[in-house]
């Protein structure tokens, strides 16, 4: 996860690389959202920007329940028609801004030793990606100078 500049700010755990998105997503967002609520930070009232994989309802309650706004855009899922009952809160100009979620997780990318995994054990991979997010958030820092 990361704030409105880009900075990463909390991470979830492992899931299996032949998972989707959105598998045990509810318990990833409470582990997240506590960790973030530990360290001090205020995220009540701030949106969860997060795109079409993520439209769950799981997901969605969760939020609400942590005091987040979700911001996701609805995945249709095989359907034709317009789901039925009250229309999903969803803010196309919030949305648009994604675009520094997204380039951070490029950067990720851009460390090539953690786009496969070789560690035999997970705190091994998860402390590589630790380093990989202080060098984006110190590289944000720069940028912004």
């Amino acid at each position: 996860m990361t704030d409105g500049a880009g900075f990463i700010i909390a991470s979830t755990g492992l899931i299996a690389g032949n998972r989707n998105d959105a598998f045990n997503l509810k318990e990833h967002l409470q582990t997240a959202f506590k960790s973030m609520k530990r360290l001090g930070l205020v995220i009540e009232g701030a949106f969860f920007n997060a795109d079409k994989a993520f439209d769950t309802k799981a997901a969605r309650k969760t939020c609400f329940n942590h005091g987040l706004i979700p911001n996701m855009a609805e995945n249709k899922r095989n359907r034709k028609g317009n789901k039925r009952g009250r229309k999903r809160l969803f803010n196309a100009e919030v949305y648009k801004r994604r675009f520094t979620s997204e380039r951070s997780f490029a950067w990720v990318d851009k460390f090539r030793a953690l786009l496969l995994r070789f560690e035999r054990r997970d705190a091994y991979f998860l402390g590589g990606h630790h380093i990989a997010f202080a060098l984006i958030n110190l590289r944000h820092l720069i940028d912004a100078q």
